[in-house]
């Protein structure tokens, strides 16, 4: 009785003690005279215990053993057989097992049979075993109350798991069934199964015909949009075969396959024979697969009509738009197998496309459509290069909030990348518009962008991409008001007053003096020529924003496509690219979107990328003297930008040398030098009257790294570089200077300034190190010199002073 039951504890709980008791519970009622309600009951709580833990659960073998001979009872309960299965299923791969196929006639009892024995992960090829089967079954008449679409989804998943387990004979007999079920269902909808009640009527009202998605009645073959109360065996075989043609043709469909050779006249005849034959007789002389492509491209030119009526319901027309793209993406797969449905499928394609290509809930379509013609634009000679720009123009600016859209679209260009970059110019000058949907999804979309990037960039994007990923945070502002400003009552979409300032980011979206600068920020294509300084005030104006979730997601994004940004740059880059790279690197760190920890991470990434810049080009610290100077004689960029500072002072360092460039001169090195000095006696003069301000110890280490490489190069130097670093004592002892300065900073600062000074008491060694001659300047003793230079100047140290430390006041 349900009520003595003692109730089980939740699945995940049950221990494996009380699991077998439970399970001796389910056998004695399994070997009961009557498997009722609680048999039932229990074997649904058994799959839940057994089906709800990530580790697999243990059944006594003999348990496992009557499962498997109650699912194959016939005198058992359907639903008892469904359960036995499912939980056979869980267990795998099992042991135990004793199942086999080979014997079953039913076929509900053999999809059953067969998915446990799938399950099991073709230890013993039950993978193969169950192909043969099935398509042994399919292959004669099933008796009367059997039905093969109990199999089909068998079949589907033995194509999945092992597509070589089916012969040629046997894909054969498979693909002459399949060309059947597609074109000859019936088209008389079925009729109701009698519920055998009393008020039942034995004369059963004839079936009608079936209809259209728009009520009309169906004058073509039936296909898997048309509609009906009930429907007949042959309408699901037909249902099922559609739902696994792709995964056929794409296994079977081209095996064997003779293409036509290009100055062979036979397929343009074929392509005209496939148009005039229209009689099934001569249909059903073609070789199995010939036949099948035949009938299934037939079957997918009757579901885009379909997909041009009008559905009465929502859920038909998602269904069309859905059976759409599977049409003529089987279209695709069957015009590369056999060239001769190219010509048709071009043609129907393109007015396909002129048809849908304006309504946005057709977007999905339009990537199979334009994959199509990727594939065979050129055999076809048909220019889509108009289909090309709709879908790159259009698409990305009006659904780039879209996140399933945005995924497939990327995806798709993703794949394409390399065709893409051989065929169309489109797809690069598009780039500004597929930023939008990474803008917009950020997270999901960003190892999609890692792949597809490069293929981005080449010598005349390069600049323009560079703004557009430091500008990403920005753009995604931009896009949210976008959004809002397209929701708000037309009403409210007047112009802004010229004269009166906005005082929201929405107003500003419609107002003169900013609208121009939206609309080059959400522009769709490349616009090299435009000014990004332009945007400055529309940063500022965005600013509020800064803090959207969606904004800061965005701006976590941008270091990492950065770095890669400039490893692909650098293996195209020449000089004259790297020089400006490397002008708007500094000019842009001024100019960046108000987010702290973007900015912090952006400089880092900036930094390093500067030093890789440099070791590519050298002589940019010669040939961009001018702009090198200007930010390095700036005060403000050690305490803003102190990792880009930094390492634009290491750079001078260690490059500004005639080993690297002979147009390097004396007047230069002097030039360099004096600007560094001051920025060195600026951040470290002692104001009695005024606060010390506090810099970090590595830009000061580094400058004064940098000053002494210059004089061992101009050796009238070293005396001012002497006297300076002997100097640090005081600086690093002032009580000023402590307060600000933690005691290892401090230490560290005077240990270097030390080390400098005594290496330069020996300036012939000093100029080996810091200036190697043109001949070993790239030598691997050179390099290796350069790489342990902190433990060349503690040597030097120690050879000169004893006691590291003690300097002359």
């Amino acid at each position: 009785r349900p009520g003595s039951r003692r109730p089980l504890p939740p699945a995940r709980e049950i221990q494996e003690e009380e699991l077998r008791r439970f399970a001796s519970r389910v056998a004695a009622l399994l070997q009961g005279p009557e498997l009722g309600p609680e048999a039932v009951d229990c074997l649904q709580r058994l799959h839940l215990t057994v089906a709800a833990t990530k580790y697999p659960r243990k059944l006594d073998g003999k348990f496992v053993e009557l499962l498997q001979t109650v699912l194959c009872s016939s005198k058992c309960p359907e639903q008892i057989q469904v359960l036995c299965a499912a939980i056979l299923r869980e267990m795998s791969p099992c042991n135990d097992l004793i199942l086999s196929c080979d014997e079953i006639q039913d076929t509900k009892l053999l999809s059953l049979v067969s998915s446990v024995l799938l399950a099991q992960g073709n230890k013993k090829a039950e993978v193969s075993a169950v192909g043969q089967r099935i398509v042994k079954v399919l292959e004669r008449r099933l008796p009367e109350g059997q039905s093969a679409q109990y199999l089909l989804p068998v079949l589907s998943n033995v194509i999945s798991l092992s597509p070589e387990s089916l012969t040629e004979e046997q894909t054969n007999v498979v693909s002459r069934k399949m060309a059947d079920w597609l074109r000859y269902a019936s088209i008389q909808q079925g009729v109701a199964q009698p519920s055998g009640g009393f008020f039942s009527n034995p004369r059963t009202r004839q079936p009608g015909p079936v209809t259209e998605v728009d009520g009309a009645v169906a004058t073509d073959f039936f296909t898997v949009l048309s509609v009906g109360q009930y429907y007949t065996q042959d309408q699901w075989l037909n249902v099922q075969a559609f739902s696994m043609l792709r995964n056929w043709l794409l296994s079977y469909g081209g095996k064997g396959l003779k293409t036509p050779n290009s100055d062979d006249k036979s397929g343009m005849d074929r392509s005209v024979m496939s148009v005039v034959s229209t009689t099934s007789t001569s249909s059903r002389l073609l070789p199995p697969k010939e036949r099948l492509r035949e009938k299934a491209f037939e079957y997918c030119q009757r579901l885009i009509e379909q997909s041009n009526r009008r559905p009465l319901k929502k859920d038909d027309g998602d269904l069309q738009k859905a059976c759409l793209i599977e049409a003529v993406t089987i279209m695709d797969i069957i015009c590369k197998q056999d060239s001769s449905y190219m010509y048709r499928a071009a043609s129907f394609l393109k007015i396909l496309h002129g048809r849908i290509c304006g309504d946005a809930t057709y977007a999905r379509a339009l990537l199979p459509i334009a994959q199509f013609f990727l594939n065979h634009s050129k055999m076809a000679a048909v220019d889509s290069d108009a289909i090309y720009k709709h879908l790159f123009t259009d698409i990305p600016a009006q659904l780039f909030h879209n996140p399933s859209l945005a995924f497939e679209f990327v995806q798709f260009c993703k794949d394409n990348s390399q065709l893409f970059t051989e065929t169309s110019s489109i797809f690069r000058q598009s780039f500004p518009n597929l930023f939008k949907f990474l803008a917009w999804n950020s997270p999901p979309l960003i190892s999609e962008f890692v792949d597809l990037l490069p293929f981005l960039l080449d010598a005349g994007t390069a600049i323009e991409i560079f703004h557009l990923l430091l500008d990403l945070p920005c753009l995604t502002a931009a896009l949210d008001i976008q959004l809002r400003s397209t929701a708000l009552p037309t009403s409210e979409r007047a112009a802004s007053d010229p004269a009166v300032k906005p005082a929201t980011c929405l107003e500003a979206f419609r107002h003169p003096l900013y609208k121009s600068m939206f609309q080059y920020l959400l522009r769709t294509k490349s616009a090299p020529e435009d000014a990004p300084e332009r945007l400055i005030p529309l940063r500022q104006l965005l600013g509020s924003l800064a803090s959207s979730p969606r904004v800061v997601q965005c701006a976590e994004t941008v270091p990492v496509l950065l770095e890669l940004f400039f490893r692909v740059v650098a293996e195209f880059a020449d000089g004259p690219l790297i020089n400006q790279m490397v002008v708007l690197l500094l000019q842009r760190s001024d100019q960046l979107y108000e987010i702290p920890a973007f900015k912090d991470d952006v400089y880092r990434v900036l930094s390093s990328q500067l030093v890789m810049l440099c070791k590519l080009h050298p002589a940019l610290i010669v040939e961009l003297s001018k702009e090198i100077l200007e930010f390095s004689g700036t005060v403000s960029n050690i305490q803003n930008k102190e990792a880009i500072f930094t390492h634009v002072v290491w750079a001078i360092g260690e490059y500004m040398s005639v080993s690297y460039d002979k147009r390097c001169t004396v007047e230069q090195i002097n030039r360099f030098f004096e600007t560094l000095e001051a920025m060195l006696f600026e951040i470290t003069q002692l104001r009695p009257l005024a606060s010390t301000s506090s810099y970090a110890p590595r830009a000061i280490s580094v400058l004064m790294a940098t000053l002494t490489k210059l004089a061992a190069r101009s050796q009238d130097l070293i005396p001012r570089v002497s006297m300076f670093l002997s100097k640090m004592r005081t600086f690093v002892q002032s009580p000023a200077v402590t307060s600000v300065y933690c005691e290892e900073d401090l230490e560290e600062i005077l240990i270097r300034a030390t080390e400098l000074m005594n290496l330069l008491k020996m300036p012939s060694v000093a100029q080996f190190v810091f200036t190697p001659p043109v001949d070993v300047a790239s030598t691997r003793f050179q390099r290796e010199v350069n790489d342990s230079l902190p433990f060349a100047l503690r040597i030097v140290t120690h050879l000169l002073e004893p006691a590291p430390g003690c300097m002359p006041g």
